[in-house]
């Protein structure tokens, strides 16, 4: 499929995706909203990769919603917009595989919301980070006022969103919004080395992971121990977790089939 505002390159099972709406700083609009979400969609059907990379063309990941867009809105279109950018948002989280973004530049307002949605955050040293909604009278609306708080904290959350400020990356990592960062001409090589060990590993573990970890933050401590308990045992129906326990026996690689 053609894409107007994403390329999409798959290679060793990882789909690296590039925002390219470069001369809007890849602001999100709806036409690639629909595109990010149809990707997603479609292609983890059919299983093409086990891993993906979201990154931005130019000098920004994503540097916000398009404000001629959100300019046009009445309260019902406001309404469904935010719903379709929270659609794509959990879609994000709930693949049943690992997201990394990997934040060459600005990632402000729904390209915040977008990394925060993602599994991993790893950020040039050159990126800036935050949620200025409040400078155009509105609030974040894709999801920013609740994983904000879970990542940073609610006090930090209440601070980065009423005061609408850009962070640098270096401040971004030491609270916690970001997992590493690194010098921009290490970004991608650092990102597509996580996401190659991670598309190796058995795809029904990562996935049952992934899925507890999520679901674990939402309800208490004996909940997500009972999921875990009926996740571990599902492994067993796997075949990758025979030939896992197999191959560590006979002291050799696994090789994993992903099923």
């Amino acid at each position: 499929m053609d894409y107007k505002n994403i390329s999409v390159e798959i290679k060793d099972a990882v789909a690296v995706i590039t925002i390219n709406r470069e001369k809007a700083l890849n602001a999100l609009n709806a036409e690639l909203i629909g595109e990010l979400q149809s990707f997603l969609a479609h292609n983890w059907i059919k299983r093409d990769f086990r891993c993906v990379v979201i990154t931005g063309a130019g000098k920004a990941f994503i540097a916000g919603a398009d404000i001629g867009e959100l300019a046009a809105l009445d309260v019902k279109g406001a309404a469904h917009t935010a719903m379709i950018g929270q659609y794509l948002m959990r879609s994000i989280e709930n693949i049943p595989c690992p997201v990394i973004a990997a934040i060459n530049g600005f990632a402000l307002g729904g390209g915040c919301e977008l990394a925060m949605a993602c599994d991993i955050r790893l950020a040039s040293e050159k990126a800036k980070l935050g949620q200025p909604e409040v400078n155009l009278g509105i609030i974040p609306g894709y999801g920013g006022t609740q994983r904000l708080a879970r990542l940073v904290g609610r006090g930090k959350a209440k601070e980065l969103i009423f005061t609408g400020d850009m962070i640098p990356a270096a401040e971004a990592h030491r609270i916690g919004l970001v997992d590493e960062v690194y010098p921009p001409e290490e970004l991608m090589d650092k990102a597509m080395a996580m996401a190659k060990k991670i598309a190796a590993k058995s795809a029904p573990s990562i996935g049952a992971a992934k899925e507890l970890i999520n679901r674990g933050l939402d309800v208490n401590l004996s909940a997500g121990i009972d999921f875990e308990k009926t996740q571990f045992a599902t492994c067993y129906g796997c075949a990758d977790t025979k030939e896992g326990l197999k191959a560590f026996l006979e002291k050799r690689p696994p090789e994993f089939k992903h099923e």
